[in-house]
């Protein structure tokens, strides 16, 4: 870290690489899986205190939470490879209004995702098939939990400009304090008051509340250079079009993506309640997986936007080495933990046997091999920081979302099992993670050229 007004700053384009991705990587890795282990109390207070019923009408609405989510955080994806880039090239006299641009987007991006998943919950969750007995559960801690999205995008448009940085650990911060809270929250109105899934998505929206505001705080309060101030708050087209020319593409990607999962996700409502809740139960097991992989994935992208910035193209390729090595060499381990202590940790989520029937079958057919993911979350990333995010959003489209679609409707119809949908994952992983790979090292090899003929 560097010292004086820029304590909070890391210098990626000089010295040693694998302690200062690490450095960004670990905080990274840390928020996200605690957002997931705060996720996972939601689950389990509910699964415990409420039911198979309750803890299936919140597990339900993931897809769709993320799908309506999904573009506008492909644009926060934008806004920290844009932000890195001017870092990187020397353009700090622009940093300022590129973050006033982020911010307001942000502000605009949270008002349009709220008003949509509120008036879309009923339609969608009735489009999805969600059981009868869940439906009316499920509509109701969508539209609570619509109401935190304004300060989701908030969080993860503040965090991004932090990352681009290389400060990941101010926004862990936030995420604990607030996690925390909701952890407390989900406890009082769920055990306490029998609140049951208003309870879950009351103390959803508090929590982040508190976390974005403790972000934006850290932003008003930075050195003058990525200080935010609300009079300066203004979107200007030049920032705005390459945040939407690089993160679009990403934002696409992931509601594709999501609605891939909500074709998946109503294919699993035809199974039942049990079902449901069991498939949410083996599910936040490679939510813990994926977080370690998406911190090398979005170190990825924040150090190759600098390096490449810079034009140091050796340095710019040990980046992609290290993340793939480092990245996966760690997610393996997770998963392996995962497998040799996957009932134990199940029963954290439920004791009900028919519902740890399918949880088993997810976590055995879809968890042991999580780790193949890395292959195209970091590869794909290493595009995007080189500017190149419609190649790779195209490849997940049609690697992991298109394959899907066409799995559900052509296998699973004529092998109408539980264990043959799972099995869409990890075929899906290995295609896009070839497909991916491969256009890196082609793009890699032209974009190098060019950068080294114009000196």
């Amino acid at each position: 870290m560097k010292s004086g007004s820029t304590k909070n700053e890391l210098d990626m384009t000089h010295g040693s690489l694998a302690d200062k991705m690490l450095l960004l990587a670990l905080p990274l890795m840390a928020t996200s899986i605690l957002q997931q282990l705060f996720n996972a109390a939601d689950i389990a207070v509910v699964g415990r205190f409420a039911g198979a019923q309750a803890m299936a009408a919140v597990g339900s609405n993931s897809s769709v939470i993320n799908l309506i989510l999904g573009l506008f955080i492909g644009l926060s994806v934008g806004a920290n490879v844009v932000i890195a880039n001017l870092i990187g090239a020397g353009h700090r006299n622009r940093i300022n209004e590129a973050i006033h641009t982020v911010i307001a987007v942000s502000f605009i991006a949270g008002l349009i995702a709220m008003t949509v998943g509120l008036f879309a919950a009923k339609p969608i969750l009735t489009m999805m098939g969600a059981p009868t007995e869940v439906m009316n559960s499920a509509i109701l801690y969508l539209r609570i939990y619509c109401l935190a999205m304004p300060f989701i995008l908030l969080y993860n448009f503040a965090s991004a400009i932090l990352r681009s940085k290389g400060d990941s650990r101010r926004p862990l911060i936030a995420l604990a304090l607030s996690g925390i809270i909701n952890i407390l929250l989900n406890l009082l109105l769920v055990i306490v008051f029998h609140l049951h899934v208003i309870g879950v998505a009351t103390a959803t929206v508090v929590s982040n509340i508190i976390g974005s505001c403790l972000v934006l705080w850290f932003l008003m309060t930075e050195e003058e250079t990525f200080r935010f101030s609300f009079q300066k708050l203004r979107i200007r087209k030049e920032y705005l079009f390459s945040m939407i020319r690089i993160g679009l593409p990403a934002g696409l990607q992931g509601m594709v993506f999501s609605l891939s999962n909500v074709v998946i996700q109503t294919t699993v409502n035809s199974f039942g309640a049990n079902a449901i809740a069991g498939s949410t139960a083996g599910q936040n097991m490679e939510f813990i997986s994926y977080c370690v992989i998406n911190s090398f994935g979005q170190t990825t992208v924040t150090f190759t936007s600098q390096n490449y910035g810079y034009g140091d193209i050796e340095r710019t390729k040990k980046v992609f080495r290290l993340s793939l090595l480092i990245g996966l060499g760690l997610d393996a381990i997770v998963v392996l933990l995962f497998m040799l202590f996957r009932v134990p940790i199940l029963h954290i989520f439920t004791t009900d046997e028919d519902v740890m029937v399918f949880a088993l079958i997810r976590a055995t057919r879809v968890c042991s091999v999580h780790f193949l993911i890395g292959t195209y979350e970091i590869s794909g990333g290493a595009l995007r920081g080189m500017n190149h995010s419609l190649l790779p959003a195209l490849i997940s489209i049609f690697g992991t979302c298109a394959f899907r679609l066409f799995w559900v409707f052509a296998v699973v119809s004529r092998h109408h099992t539980f264990e043959t949908l799972m099995l869409v994952y990890p075929v899906s992983w290995i295609l896009t993670g070839i497909a991916m790979m491969t256009a890196y090292l082609t793009i890699r090899k032209k974009a190098f050229a060019a950068l080294e003929k114009r000196g």
